[in-house]
């Protein structure tokens, strides 16, 4: 009964990620169109900004989810040590959080530094694009952020129940 009450929340995340990767797939479309217009009216070294902008964006809000990820799994382990946890797995623990924690709040940073420039390219494309072509520019830059939150989310998800699903299949019998 819990092999299939899994089967089934997985199938139902699997269906949710396609969901998710099509809504990608309209959103990358939007933001060809969305270049190809800051291509026709921006200077180059605007277009370059902008290019980069938009290129950062997802590498840094990934680098941020990746590193929270990382970061919550060790703070999980860490919960669970015990009296019978031995110290060399107690202080590797305890390295790889400290070190995590560096690496995150200097994802951080990298993250404020990103929305500096968001307010830079915002401004140049202000100069150029009509009030409404303005807003689809940020709805895009919030639609981008938020679809790849969703994918690590549900990919997270999914390998946690598929995790519990083989831990499951492997104690029966």
């Amino acid at each position: 009964e819990l092999i299939s009450c899994l089967q089934s929340k997985l199938q139902r995340l699997w269906e949710e990620r396609e969901l998710v990767l099509a809504d990608a797939q309209k959103c990358s479309k939007q933001g060809e169109e969305l270049e190809a217009l800051v291509r026709q009216i921006c200077k180059p070294n605007e277009f370059e900004r902008y290019l980069m902008f938009i290129g950062d964006l997802e590498k840094v809000v990934s680098l941020l989810l990746c590193l929270s990820t990382r970061l919550a799994r060790v703070q999980n382990a860490m919960r669970r040590i015990d009296g019978n946890t031995d110290a060399e797995e107690k202080q590797s623990l305890t390295e790889r959080h400290k070190l995590l924690s560096r690496q995150r709040e200097d994802a951080k940073d990298l993250k404020e530094n990103l929305d500096r420039r968001e307010r830079v390219v915002s401004g140049i494309l202000a100069k150029y694009l009509t009030h409404q072509q303005l807003q689809d520019y940020r709805c895009f830059v919030q639609v981008k952020t938020s679809l790849l939150i969703e994918q690590k989310d549900l990919e997270e998800q999914i390998k946690f129940f598929e995790e519990q699903l083989e831990h499951l299949e492997q104690s029966i019998p």
